[in-house]
């Protein structure tokens, strides 16, 4: 299963980027496969792993500030292997004839 989040602090300043880094830091020390972009952060993983997570990383950010809100998109392909984050970019690159900007 794929999942692509972004938690977002509310009434904690105007700069979030204390917060992201603390989610980043979350997700990274998770050992969980991950790719993080400039709007949210994509992890590979079961349904368990990725909600508790994401659970672990919203108790990081409401440390930081009192309202946390938080999104989540869920790609769930049963019978699957867990290298969907790098194959299926692989499969567009395939098809495009070259490789797509990171």
């Amino acid at each position: 299963m794929l999942a692509e989040f972004s938690i977002t602090p509310v009434g904690g300043g105007e700069s979030i980027g204390d917060a992201i880094a603390s989610v980043i830091r979350v997700v990274d020390e998770s050992g969980m496969p991950y790719r993080a972009n400039a709007m949210g952060t994509i992890i590979e993983g079961s349904w368990d792993d990725i909600m508790g997570l994401i659970k672990r990383c919203q108790e990081e950010v409401v440390k930081k500030a009192p309202r946390v809100v938080t999104n989540i998109q869920i790609d769930l392909r049963p019978g699957k292997p867990l290298d969907r984050l790098t194959e299926k970019l692989k499969s567009v690159e395939k098809r495009l004839g070259k490789k797509i900007k990171t």
